[in-house]
């Protein structure tokens, strides 16, 4: 879940389980396009056999090469990488041939934490894979109007803690549009948008990892009709302390969310490793979030979560005095849900719905920490419309005290402005 601690910054029902992909020769053409003050760029050309390393040699070169207004062209077929790549040049796109047609391949990656390192403004990444990454697959650091579109990201041996933690991953940038794109097996985050502003995520495809999407600490997002199914949590919005901003002004919307039960397999001591199977959309810390028109389904814990960090299990060491750990102005309404709360995830969940609906009831749609301001008063700055129910689980008591009274929870807040990304 993030640069935590050291301030750093559709494939439908296949997923993971498709199997390999068949492996043939491939011919490579790079070609950048003229530079932007009318260059004449650059063109290379040469036959490469699958996994031939010279691929990797003039892919490489023509990224530490790149000039502003260069357009790298990666054509059909598979490569293999030893080691990563980076870009530090602004105003460069990178492009493929499709997400399942320009396919790089970072399974036997020896030297690098990414498969992709980006630290330039002005970037575009387009219709191409990136496979098996050792670390992360595309991270893009400190940059403002980033393009990802039609990338897709995969570790193809299936959920695993030794996957990488990222799929992608943009922290410490603004004016950021992730669209297109597909996110599955990350150890983490499949889609990540971290200590951000001004973030378009959409339409977007992300199964079988920890966390489908998250946007932590990432002031003005809009994440919407976006498909989260498989992961251990379909979408989440976190604010974490230590870290250089507190996020807000995030609207999650027309999104599909459904069945996302898959074990946690988040390495242990993260705060995702805290995340129960079976949570459909969790809001963490979070103040001003608006979560509307959504289908939210058949997750197993509960369909809509509402957390301190507190109940992250985060190390109490790490918390800074101005963090503010109580999730407040969260608005929840006119979004589809249904199934869910059967089977939650922990020993505590499940001692939590048996003590309230039973051994054969259900968790309704909402469930709630119990943690509030308490400097604050007219209830838990929650605002719930079209749900089954609330439970308040008493974090604070240790859970001795549960109800599901959902008086308080009537309330309206007015929505939150749409994301404008400025593109210039």
């Amino acid at each position: 879940m993030g640069e935590r601690g050291r301030d750093r910054g559709a494939r439908g029902a296949r997923g993971w389980q498709g199997g390999a992909r068949p492996l043939a020769l491939a011919a490579l053409v790079v070609a950048l396009a003229g530079c932007g003050d009318g260059g004449s760029g650059h063109v290379a050309t040469a036959p490469v056999a699958e996994g031939d390393a010279a691929f990797a040699d003039i892919l490489r070169q023509r990224l530490l090469d790149a000039r502003p207004g260069d357009v790298i062209e990666v054509p059909a077929g598979r490569y293999s990488f030893d080691r990563g790549l980076s870009l530090r040049v602004d105003n460069v796109t990178l492009r493929g041939a499709g997400q399942d047609k320009s396919v790089l391949s970072f399974k036997g990656q020896k030297a690098g934490a990414e498969g992709l390192l980006v630290n330039a403004d002005h970037f575009t990444i387009e219709n191409l894979a990136i496979e098996d990454a050792k670390g992360d697959g595309l991270k893009i650091n400190e940059a403002e109007h980033i393009t990802i579109r039609g990338v897709r990201v995969e570790w193809t041996g299936g959920p695993s803690t030794s996957n990488g933690g990222y799929g992608l991953y943009p922290v410490r940038t603004r004016n950021v549009l992730i669209e297109d794109s597909i996110a599955i097996g990350a150890s983490d985050a499949g889609i990540y948008v971290g200590q951000s502003r001004d973030v378009i995520v959409r339409n977007n495809r992300a199964e079988y990892n920890v966390a489908g999407i998250e946007v932590e600490n990432t002031v003005n997002a809009d994440v919407h009709d976006n498909i989260a199914t498989s992961n251990t949590g379909g979408i989440l919005v976190f604010n974490m302390p230590a870290l250089q901003q507190p996020g807000g002004n995030v609207r999650v919307f027309r999104n599909q969310v459904y069945a996302n039960n898959t074990g946690n397999f988040g390495a242990k001591g993260t705060p995702v490793a805290s995340v129960p199977a079976g949570s459909g959309v969790v809001v963490n810390s979070n103040d001003d979030v608006e979560i509307f028109d959504n289908e939210i389904r058949d997750n197993k814990t509960a369909n809509i979560i509402v957390s301190s960090v507190y109940s992250t299990g985060y190390s109490d060491d790490s918390r800074s005095e101005s963090f503010d750990p109580y999730p407040e102005r969260i608005s929840v309404h006119g979004n589809r849900l249904s199934g869910g709360g059967d089977a939650p995830d922990g020993f505590d969940l499940k001692a939590l719905k048996l003590a309230l609906f039973g051994l054969n009831g259900r968790l309704p749609d909402v469930l709630w920490d119990g943690y509030a301001n308490p400097d604050l008063s007219g209830g838990p700055q929650i605002c719930l419309h079209d749900v089954s129910g609330v439970v308040n689980a008493d974090g604070p008591n240790g859970y001795r005290n549960p109800g599901h009274d959902a008086s308080s929870f009537g309330c309206t807040l007015p929505p939150l402005p749409p994301v404008d990304l400025k593109r210039g």
